[in-house]
């Protein structure tokens, strides 16, 4: 008759320490040839990798009681938890305490349980920013966050700019400037790296320090730590402006290719890129036979009527000359 027997945690750890190693060693060991033993999860047995001797079958599966194909189905059906992110202060590992004073089956909680709850609503918070070095970095990715939603950015966008703003705070780039400004830094170089740049008329009307001290800071920020950020191209503009005024896919190419021809002769070097854009965006459904004027750009890309004009004028030349040295 076998003896039966149901063992705890805490008896099987206390049970492993005093057996002798010997005796621990023998486990992973053949015991018909003395190799070396092999757990195969798939098929629930343990077998030697020398003779095959099957030493042990039907084994538990400790893993999960579903199957994935790829890393997206993986993350949605795991049950462990957020993955860590730097867009998190304490990087996601902390817990959460939901506003709503409901229990798990949507009940209204007693005036009581409200109380305590509150409670331990406020000591979590105590306890997730013990100094004020992480009170800071709450407050910045707050931030981060915010303006990033307002401008329509990636995830992948406030990631590098939640990585920039602690690379900032490592180094003591922030006493004598605002957290605010320097935030807002990080988000712009994020968004220049990622390659989706907003204006900095754009960057500015979202965030809460004036253009100035946000110019100021984010020349700072950008030498201090030594960030590779290249000059804006003005072709990523052009989706984003030609979407808004309804241009037609035929408009978008022709002002692509106004401003490759621009970039051919040099013209772009030394020009607001969102300038050029703009003009570009302009030109081209004027070649298309769409309607739009100076003013609805204008008001798009924040850029002046003058400033559309010249750049105007300039694009125009350089696609006819393009155009004449093709033919």
């Amino acid at each position: 008759m076998t003896d039966t027997r149901v063992w705890t945690s805490s008896d099987s750890a206390v049970g492993e320490r005093e057996r002798p190693a010997s005796e621990r060693a023998q486990e992973h060991v053949c015991p018909e040839c003395g190799g070396t033993l092999v757990t195969d999860e798939e098929h629930g047995e343990t077998a030697c990798s020398d003779c095959g001797l099957v030493v042990e079958e039907d084994g538990i599966d400790h893993g999960p009681e579903w199957r994935a194909f790829d890393s997206r189905e993986r993350d949605r059906k795991a049950r462990v938890g957020s993955p860590t992110t730097k867009m998190m202060h304490d990087k996601g590992l902390s817990t959460t305490i939901d506003w709503q004073n409901k229990d798990a089956y949507g009940k209204a909680l007693s005036a009581t349980q409200r109380r305590k709850m509150q409670r331990l609503r406020t000591w979590n918070r105590r306890f997730q920013t013990s100094d004020h070095q992480e009170r800071n970095l709450r407050q910045a990715l707050g931030e981060i966050d915010r303006m990033a939603s307002a401008l329509g950015l990636p995830e992948t966008v406030r990631e590098t700019a939640s990585v920039i703003y602690r690379r900032a705070l490592e180094d003591a780039l922030l006493p004598g400037r605002s957290i605010e400004g320097v935030a807002t830094s990080a988000l712009y170089a994020a968004a220049r790296q990622a390659g989706v740049p907003r204006t900095i008329d754009e960057v500015a009307r979202v965030s809460r320090v004036d253009e100035e001290e946000f110019k100021r800071t984010y020349r700072y920020v950008v030498r201090e730590l030594n960030l590779e950020v290249a000059p804006a191209d003005p072709v990523s503009y052009v989706t984003r402006f030609a979407s808004e005024l309804g241009l037609s896919d035929e408009a978008d190419r022709l002002a692509r290719e106004m401003l490759d021809a621009a970039k051919e002769r040099g013209i772009h070097s030394g020009k607001n890129p969102v300038g050029l854009a703009a003009a570009a965006v302009y030109a081209a459904p004027l070649l298309t036979d769409e309607s739009v004027t100076q003013g609805q750009v204008s008001e798009v890309a924040d850029i002046s009527e003058v400033t559309i004009r010249n750049r105007y004028r300039e694009l125009l030349a350089a696609y006819e000359e393009a155009g004449a040295a093709v033919a």
